[in-house]
């Protein structure tokens, strides 16, 4: 096994490469792994490097201590510290710099040519939430939660939740969802299509790396191209996707792993993909 640590520049956050897996691990125990200006700092940097590095074929983000991200810094707000804006600004500034960092965060989750899951050991509440949402994938123990929040905070929502959200389980249901911001349980979360899979506690990173290894040994070309179709679907008019299927499909068709899958199925084995 190939590992290499990633430096992030910030104790909040901790990344490291394993077998074409990159793995994001916020790392804010004490606070329930709120997001910190450093923090997301170093996820938008790590996120745009993986995006185009050849050793990594899949993206996991998750969080230490138990839980996967509350969010905002709520306790750092009501001390007159919002740590994910530590300077002071205009409203202007403050509002361009978020849509900055929610583009190069969630939003390249969710765009990135690569697969990406979010491992949630325990709650993902806010923003949190939001982060989990953008990535293609979702293991969850079986002991997490989740939750929009924003209601309980006087908050509208942010990090893309409410794209993301409706886009899982339709307009009525995340107004639900946002309105009244109560506690999902991962019975309710796997039932509405919030999370892929359950596990219990202790064989949430198991799990997670097995499907993470999988997806990078996988036909990476054709993921990208996936992604690409599937983002198009949720978002796309019908003629526009079918259009598009049709050229990436073709476009496939030429790569080496679809010969050699093709060659694979005929002599009743394993393809072996290669990334091209």
């Amino acid at each position: 096994m190939s590992a290499k640590t990633i430096e992030t520049g910030t104790d909040d956050l901790k990344a490291r490469v394993e077998d074409g897996v990159a793995v994001l691990t916020m790392n804010r125990p004490a606070r329930r792994n709120a997001l910190s200006s450093g923090m997301l700092s170093a996820m938008a940097a790590v996120l745009r490097d993986c995006e185009t590095d050849g050793d990594v074929g899949c993206v996991v983000l998750t969080g230490e201590g138990g839980a996967f991200c509350a969010g905002g810094d709520v306790k750092g707000m009501a001390e007159g510290r919002d740590s994910v804006t530590a300077e002071p600004m205009d409203l202007d500034s403050r509002i361009h710099r978020q849509r900055i960092s929610q583009r190069e965060t969630s939003g390249r989750l969710y765009t990135m040519p690569k697969p990406t899951i979010a491992a949630l050991p325990g709650a993902a509440a806010g923003a949190g939430f939001a982060l989990a949402l953008a990535c293609d994938l979702r293991v969850a123990a079986e002991n997490a939660v989740m939750t929009t929040a924003f209601a309980k905070v006087g908050f509208s929502g942010d990090y893309g939740g409410t794209f993301f959200l409706t886009r899982l389980v339709g307009s009525g249901k995340a107004r639900e969802l946002y309105y009244l911001s109560d506690r999902i349980d991962m019975t309710e979360a796997k039932a509405l299509g919030l999370v892929n899979w359950v596990v219990p506690g202790d064989q949430l990173m198991a799990k997670t790396m097995e499907i993470a290894h999988r997806l990078a040994n996988g036909p990476r070309v054709a993921y990208r191209y996936m992604k690409e179709n599937l983002n198009r679907a949720a978002a796309g008019a019908w003629d526009d996707c079918l259009d598009l299927e049709a050229s990436h499909h073709n476009h496939t068709g030429l790569t080496e792993d679809h010969k050699e899958a093709a060659r694979a199925f005929v002599e009743k084995r394993e393809p072996k993909f290669k990334g091209r």
